[in-house]
This record gives C-alpha cells, sequence and structure tokens, in this order.
C-alpha cells in the first residue's frame, strides 16, 4: 500500500518562499505519475504540479515561473518549491499519486496547511 506524508507547511509573508516535502512509501516516487494539489477555504481542489515517471513536469498557469515540482528517487519523495508567493496561495497542499495508464489518482497524503499572509 503507497502512502504519502507531507511536510514543510507553515505561515510566511507575501514574496516569501516555502519547501513542500511529500514521502513516499511502499513503492517508489518514480514508479507513478505525482503531482500536487491544493484546496483553499470554500473552494473546490485545484491541481497545481504534476510530474512524469520521465521527469517532465507541468504547472497550473497561476503558478509558472514560481512554483517548481521535483523528485529524489534516492529518498523516495516529492518535493515543491514555492518562490514569491502571494495570498492566493493559501492552501492546504496535498501530494498524490497514480499509476501509468490510470486517469485517477489512486493514492493521496493529509495535505500540509501554506498560510500566505501580508
Amino acid at each position: 500500500q503507497v502512502q504519502l506524508v507531507e511536510s514543510g507547511g507553515g505561515s510566511v509573508q507575501t514574496g516569501g518562499s516555502l519547501t513542500l516535502s511529500c514521502a513516499v512509501s511502499g513503492s517508489s516516487v518514480s514508479s507513478y505519475y505525482m503531482a500536487w494539489f491544493r484546496q483553499a477555504a470554500g473552494k473546490g481542489r485545484e491541481g497545481v504540479a504534476y510530474i512524469d515517471p520521465a521527469g517532465k513536469s507541468d504547472y497550473v498557469t497561476s503558478v509558472k515561473g514560481r512554483f517548481t515540482i521535483s523528485q529524489d528517487n534516492t529518498k523516495n519523495t516529492l518535493f515543491l518549491q514555492m518562490n514569491g508567493l502571494k495570498s492566493e496561495d493559501t492552501a492546504t497542499y496535498v501530494c498524490a499519486a497514480r499509476r501509468p495508464g490510470h486517469p485517477i489518482y489512486d493514492y493521496w497524503g493529509q495535505g500540509t496547511q501554506v498560510t500566505v499572509s501580508s
């Protein structure tokens, strides 16, 4: 059973940076399509950043140039480097994994809160 555990959230001022981590156990992070989602209070879940087993990444338009998704296969960990944080980035961030060939994300973490204030 794949388990995902996020860490690294916190409170930061506008323009600041945070790095989120997602520790993967039960399988290899490089075997899955990985992603970061976020959900702000009162809003629906939004896909923020994606990375495939080959390392190709993609981002929602609102975070392009500010966020970077990456993974360390030796540590079996997914990361999200967030720079230039804005108040609208405030949300609970959750990592997720899906198996190749499966259209939906099978595994989800519990989430970590990011709060950006001016």
